[in-house]
């Protein structure tokens, strides 16, 4: 079943240096953005860009995603790809596997070390591997053979993996398109539609504020943080009665974004202080 789209959307996947968001670097990334129908015609526009992350790609690495140094040695740093790759994805709705944990915060990054903010406040994102963890529980390889009865083999390339996302999405669709689910208070929907919003709604797990999930919305919508002495405390808060652990985040190797975020709540706790005054 096709996708119905109200604007173009672009499933996209990257090989990187590793999984450190904020130190790891991307080596491959491969985009196919889709057009809404017109005339019960939809096109498509496909690119691959490789990159030079600047610094080693760890051998064992390589092995996994078929990507060696001598591979990028002469391709362009990701600063230098940035302005095209922003411009393929102005305007799209995101789709991808295992988006919200990683591709989504690793582009991220990379476009704030080249000086750009990528706004994705208007931007629904679909993760497909969301979507197959709770309805199925597999890995992308696992998810292909369940959903289409096919093989992908490793080493593959990150347009092959995207072509790949785009197949699992459309059998998820019409697999799951009457399938109704029981949420936790035993009230049941139907949420595989075929409906960019509702399928981007349902394929969020965590509540996170960063990317990363260092920061997270409570059951009150308040940022809290979700990791180390201050588990559960409220950021502006803490923040406010310790400073000095804002001025540690900023110095440690936390994500770009996150350090982002925080510095915009912590900005938000002096501009009340000074206005409650």
């Amino acid at each position: 079943m096709k996708l119905e789209l109200t604007k173009p959307i672009v499933f996209f996947d990257l090989e990187t240096t590793g999984l450190q968001i904020g130190s790891d670097k991307i080596v491959e990334i491969g985009m196919l953005k889709v057009f809404p129908e017109v005339n019960g015609e939809s096109q498509t526009e496909a690119i691959t860009y490789r990159i030079n992350p600047g610094v080693p790609i760890p051998n064992e690495v390589s092995v996994l995603h078929g990507i060696y140094d001598k591979d990028v040695a002469d391709k362009p740093k990701f600063a230098q790809l940035a302005p095209q790759i922003y411009a393929f994805l102005k305007d799209c709705d995101l789709a991808g596997y295992n988006l919200h944990k990683f591709d989504v915060p690793m582009l991220v990054e990379e476009f704030l070390r080249a000086g750009i903010e990528l706004d994705l406040s208007q931007v629904r994102i679909i993760d497909v591997q969301n979507i197959f963890h709770k309805l199925e529980s597999r890995t992308l390889v696992g998810a292909y053979r369940f959903y289409c009865d096919k093989e992908l083999a490793r080493p593959f390339a990150t347009q092959r993996a995207v072509e790949t996302i785009v197949e699992i999405l459309a059998a998820q669709l019409s697999l799951y398109q009457d399938v109704k689910k029981e949420d936790e208070n035993g009230s049941e929907s139907m949420p595989i539609q075929n409906d960019v919003t509702t399928l981007s709604k349902f394929s969020i797990i965590d509540r996170n504020v960063d990317f990363a999930g260092h920061i997270i919305f409570d059951e009150n919508d308040k940022e809290v943080f979700n990791f180390g002495k201050y588990k559960g405390c409220e950021v502006e808060s803490t923040f406010r009665k310790d400073p000095a652990f804002y001025d540690w985040m900023m110095r440690a190797e936390f994500p770009l974004y996150t350090k982002k975020i925080i510095t915009n709540i912590r900005m938000r706790a002096v501009s009340h202080r000074f206005t409650n005054r």
